[in-house]
């Protein structure tokens, strides 16, 4: 059975996703992306196959690693993927976004899709049911709130997330997570409320490492799917990944 790796690297993290077929196995975090640490990961699971979604200036020797022991293919605006972008420059999208918008059409054929994703940044990317991706928004992720509201005051203190977060503070730090934590979800609300109003019958898809922490504060229907990334770039890998391709 052919063995996929699937990297994601972020602002926040680095990950790693491990497929057997289109089986998603497990999905592993990565403490950097020196030579060694990715040698390691090649050499425990022999992939036949690897992947990798950028957002970062990774290791330069990286995506060399990769070519070496696997068939290996870098997401960019050249890889070919199954939806157009009528507005603006492909060039600009980033790797992740590709990703998800590709996981959408494969996942949501022929239907209007809203990809929110809760990361680093807050991603939101609208992808139509003729599979065109009209672009979306980008703002502040959880953790860049918490930290700017830290770090830009003299005395208020770095506050971790949390998913159960009181409508009224009662000291700083459920201050600082009610205005947050419940100001994204009323933010995301009304996103979604806008396009809703726009575009009547859509999916909205939430995906991300701070899902847990937001969820549980969104009124409007969500398909909560911590690994919607990574079956794009399975699927990514699927098309672009062939011998005829090296």
């Amino acid at each position: 059975m052919t063995v996929t790796l699937c990297l994601d690297f972020g602002n926040t993290r680095k990950k790693v996703a491990v497929f057997h077929g289109a089986e998603l196995k497990e999905v592993l975090t990565l403490a950097d992306d020196h030579p060694e640490t990715i040698s390691r990961i090649l050499s425990e699971y022999k992939p036949q196959k690897t992947i990798l979604s950028s957002v970062i200036r990774h290791h330069p020797e990286l995506e060399n690693i990769l070519k070496r022991h696997s068939q290996f293919h870098l997401l960019s605006h050249l890889t070919k993927v199954p939806f157009t972008t009528p507005v603006g420059k492909p060039e600009t999208i980033g790797a992740d976004r590709i990703a998800l918008c590709s996981a959408a059409v494969l996942l949501y054929p022929k239907k209007n899709n809203l990809i929110i994703a809760l990361g680093t940044c807050i991603t939101y990317n609208f992808i139509n049911k003729f599979h065109e991706f009209l672009g979306g928004g980008i703002s502040p992720g959880l953790q860049m709130r918490l930290t700017a509201l830290h770090q830009f005051t003299a005395l208020l203190p770095l506050v971790k997330p949390d998913s159960n977060v009181p409508l009224i503070g009662y000291d700083t730090e459920t201050n600082i997570t009610s205005g947050v934590i419940l100001g994204m979800a009323k933010e995301i609300d009304g996103i979604i409320d806008a396009y809703q109003e726009k575009f009547k019958n859509f999916n909205v898809l939430l995906t991300g490492g701070d899902v847990p922490y937001l969820s549980p504060h969104l009124k409007n229907k969500i398909f909560a799917d911590p690994d919607l990334l990574f079956k794009g770039l399975y699927a990514l890998s699927e098309v672009n990944n062939t011998v005829e391709n090296q």
